[in-house]
């Protein structure tokens, strides 16, 4: 790891720009190593894996594992897998008990500087609107539908673009299925070819 990248993950770890509009204190949570693989960019963390300090520590972790096609102990090899959300802070809940969105200062913040020391990465996925939207920035569709449903035009720079695993969007699964009958096979074995290096 080189020194440019280590100070750049102790800075994340220290990061408290957004304090004074979050709810719990700042807690930034992560998987970083320039060696890795795979990058999986969500959203913000959820309150499970603010909680354990652990990302996608939750039951919508265990449904994105298994649309990767990869284990638990895969998933959290940080050698291999990375995961920068696009908040890097849980941001708390909205009046109706769903997550705030991700804390804006994160992307602008950080984002570039690391994505730039990870020069490894073959397989990019852009789980939910937010990374979508930064990543492909004028590439995406009016809806998360339309964007996911485009994912062909992305595969050529090995990016994947997934709505988000959570269970508000069973539903969403259900009346999509070309996503788990086209998409995941592709996802799968482009993941497992990326690993297996």
């Amino acid at each position: 790891m080189s020194e440019e990248f280590e100070s750049l993950i102790a800075a994340m770890r220290q990061c408290r720009l957004c304090e004074a509009e979050m709810q719990r204190p700042p807690n930034p949570i992560f998987q970083l190593a320039q060696s890795a693989r795979v990058l999986v960019v969500g959203q913000a963390p959820g309150n499970l894996a603010d909680i354990t300090g652990t990302p996608f520590n939750d039951p919508s972790g265990d449904r994105l594992r298994d649309w990767m096609g990869i284990s638990r102990d895969e998933f959290y090899d940080v050698s291999r897998v990375a995961i920068f959300p696009m908040g890097l802070c849980f941001p708390g809940y909205d009046p109706k008990g769903g997550d705030l969105p991700p804390m804006r200062r994160c992307a602008g913040q950080w984002r570039q500087p690391v994505l730039e020391l990870l020069p490894d990465i073959e397989v990019t996925l852009l789980v939910g609107g937010y990374a979508q939207s930064w990543h492909l920035g004028g590439r995406t569709g009016k809806t998360l539908t339309e964007t996911v449903s485009d994912w062909r035009s992305f595969s050529s720079e090995r990016i994947f673009t997934t709505p988000h695993p959570s269970w508000r969007n069973t539903a969403w699964l259900k009346r999509n299925p070309w996503f788990e009958r086209d998409v995941l096979p592709e996802l799968r074995r482009s993941v497992r070819t990326a690993l297996s290096r």
